[in-house]
């Protein structure tokens, strides 16, 4: 036992420091949605933060990959850390000089999000390094875990915040908590060399074609990466609805919307642990878009026709808490398959074609309940107020239906083409 604890106490220190910081980045993150909501009331510009933070995975990701394989990975994380940290320092001088406005915070966030782009696949690898291989699956599992852990306590405590104390309260526990996290990663955490044959030398250009060749000669990794393309497109959609339904709602409002987006977090922690216990999967493709069918084919119809915060709650548990279950067996896959001289530029590649579609979702979700659902639902009636209800709030309630429906087809289209391929560790 204490030889096992001994295998992974540089995972432990590093997943434990980094898993608060990002802690922190999340609920500054969440306390400036609330900020900006309150300053707008739209769901497009709500949305817009997180579109912009993920646009740079979209344009930058595949050559970030190709720069995280040429360079240290302990340093990149470092520098990339210190460049988003002071990214969060801006918005707070501007926002305590009462400077801070909308497009601040859209390009501060385009900022941090390049930062990101680089530092994830540089991380990634980093873990793969420090992990035994016999341990993907449970440290997976307790990544998952850590994540659910975040997306518990962020809305709580940035609602906390940012209600007491206003949004400097928040930024200030996200510039610790970076803090914390740079120190550990500098004075504690070493992480192994990966010896480079001569191809590696080449240029970032050349590195990030290699990632795509790789991917298309596995074309198992490149599918799975479409089905969650798909996947996030449904669910950063339903991110950008989700305010809009809860905020204006009689028994809504920002607590609400923090308690419930808390429950995501509650059920991620129940699939976590699940993820960490249970046996090897006979079969982890067939897990990754079962799984994924019953999560958006159950929430987003809950929250669709339901009026209750309890109602609400569940539709979140339900949801989330065979996600973990799906991002362990995918990450089991990645590691096991891609050789670890290539992950920077493979990760990098899935961050490009996975991730691209969750810009896309919110700018999609946002634009509907602003400017199609709720004004169709405005002068409604009937069975359409008792399906989804009435008033500011109804149009994102219809929307939720619409997800619902898509989810349930897009899993239905790939469950069928991802049924060809079968995985063994």
């Amino acid at each position: 036992m204490k030889e096992k604890k001994n295998s992974l106490r540089l995972f432990y220190i590093l997943w434990s420091t980094q898993s608060l910081s990002q802690l922190g980045s999340a609920i500054t993150s969440f306390a400036l949605t609330l900020w900006l909501y309150e300053k707008t009331g739209s769901a497009l510009s709500t949305a817009g933060l997180t579109i912009c933070t993920y646009a740079p995975y979209v344009v930058m990701s595949i050559f970030a990959g190709a720069i995280t394989d040429k360079f240290d990975k302990k340093r990149t994380m470092l520098v990339c850390d210190t460049l988003a940290a002071l990214s969060t320092v801006t918005v707070f001088i501007l926002y305590k000089t009462d400077a801070l406005c909308v497009w601040h915070l859209y390009l501060i966030n385009m900022i941090s999000g390049l930062m990101n782009t680089v530092q994830q696949p540089a991380s990634e690898v980093a873990y793969t390094m420090v992990i035994p291989k016999e341990y993907y699956q449970k440290t997976g599992g307790l990544q998952s875990l850590s994540r659910s852990l975040v997306s518990i306590g962020n809305p709580i405590i940035a609602a906390a915040l940012y209600g007491i104390a206003g949004l400097d309260a928040a930024i200030m526990v996200d510039l610790f908590t970076f803090a914390v996290a740079f120190v550990a990663l500098a004075a504690f955490i070493r992480i192994p060399k990966i010896e480079k044959d001569a191809e590696e030398e080449a240029g970032v250009f050349q590195l990030a074609k290699e990632g795509l060749a790789y991917l298309k000669q596995n074309p198992l990794i490149f599918y799975v990466m479409l089905f969650m393309s798909g996947v996030n497109f449904i669910a950063s959609a339903f991110d950008a609805v989700l305010p809009a339904l809860i905020i204006p709602s009689p028994r809504g409002g920002n607590n609400v919307l923090g308690l419930v987006s808390s429950c995501s977090g509650v059920a991620m922690v129940i699939g976590s642990l699940i993820a960490t216990v249970m046996p090897k999967p006979k079969d982890r493709v067939r897990v990754i878009y079962l799984t994924m069918f019953f999560s958006l084919g159950s929430e987003n119809f809950l929250l669709a026709f339901s009026r209750s915060p309890i109602l609400w709650c569940l539709g979140q548990i339900i949801g989330w808490m065979l996600v973990p279950v799906m991002s362990t067996n995918q990450n089991v896959i990645m590691r096991n398959t891609i050789p670890a001289k290539l992950q920077g530029r493979v990760y990098a590649c899935r961050n490009t074609f996975q991730f691209f579609t969750i810009p896309l979702g919110l700018l999609f979700g946002g634009f509907m309940v602003d400017n199609v659902c709720e004004p169709f639902m405005k002068n409604r009636s009937g069975v359409w107020t008792t399906l989804f209800g009435s008033g500011k709030g109804s149009g994102a309630a219809l929307m939720m239906f619409i997800l619902g429906a898509a989810g349930v087809i897009m899993c239905l289209v790939f469950g069928r083409k991802l049924k060809q391929y079968k995985y063994e560790d």
